[in-house]
């Protein structure tokens, strides 16, 4: 790993009484693979929407790269490289799988986002089909979302977040709503297609085996602030961490 990709300085958010995100600074440095975890409430989500521009921190700047993206737009904070998936999928029920990634693409280089102007044939139909084999969801390229499992509706909304070669990824909760025996395998998978693409990661997680499994470092919310940053052991073993993360403590 080399110099920060990533680096939150000091931000701060309120909505009316209720603080969402307390003096919170991190620097991520590039390569990384880091977790956030924490309760419902504690600050991770709003972390990752004032990241990816969904929200705007109160006071507090955002650096990718060393440029300042606080006041950038979603779809701004895109196309310079930092992606989502989210915690629902963010897909298209009217589209197969093969079109919800020609729009991803399209919107990903800020080029008129319709599916039917390409050709069957085209080299974006190509860069599309390579992704899903990538995920081993190719064979579902025809299929509308309703006729998909859970899990190939998450490697697809993953999938459609990494077109075009992103610097950051942050997915929200990606096993959430995965069959237990399909969790394991659907992260080895992510990882993989992750690691290969030479991509900065931040995973927000429940699951503790997943924490453990996949992250080199974690960041514990709890009411706005990070109250643990480091190796996984380490975090779960913080007493603070213990009692208002994970419930284990005694």
């Amino acid at each position: 790993m080399s110099a920060a990709v990533l680096v939150t300085e000091a931000l701060n958010k309120s909505f009316s009484a209720v603080t969402a995100a307390r003096d919170v600074s991190v620097s991520v440095p590039n390569g990384a693979v880091w977790s956030l975890i924490g309760s419902n409430g504690a600050g991770k989500t709003t972390f990752v929407n004032m990241v990816t521009g969904y929200i705007k921190p109160d006071s507090g700047r955002i650096l990718f790269n060393d440029d300042d993206i606080t006041q950038l737009s979603p779809r701004q904070i895109t196309r310079r490289g930092i992606r989502r998936s989210f915690q629902i999928p963010q897909l298209c029920a009217e589209l197969s799988v093969l079109d919800n990634m020609l729009v991803s693409q399209s919107i990903n280089r800020d080029q008129k986002p319709s599916p039917w102007r390409f050709g069957r044939a085209s080299a974006p139909v190509e860069e599309a089909m390579l992704t899903l084999e990538r995920f081993r969801i190719a064979e579902y390229r025809d299929r509308l979302m309703g006729e998909l499992p859970a899990g190939v509706r998450k490697l697809l909304d993953i999938a459609m977040a990494i077109a075009g070669k992103p610097r950051v990824m942050l997915l929200d909760e990606p096993t959430s709503g995965v069959a237990a025996e399909e969790k394991f395998p659907l992260m080895d998978l992510v990882m993989e297609v992750l690691s290969a693409s030479d991509v900065t990661v931040l995973f927000v997680e429940h699951d503790m085996d997943i924490v453990t499994r996949y992250s080199e470092r974690v960041l514990a919310f709890y009411d706005g602030e990070i109250i643990a940053n480091d190796a996984p052991d380490e975090v779960l073993s913080d007493e603070a961490v213990q009692r208002y993360v994970t419930g284990t403590a005694k």
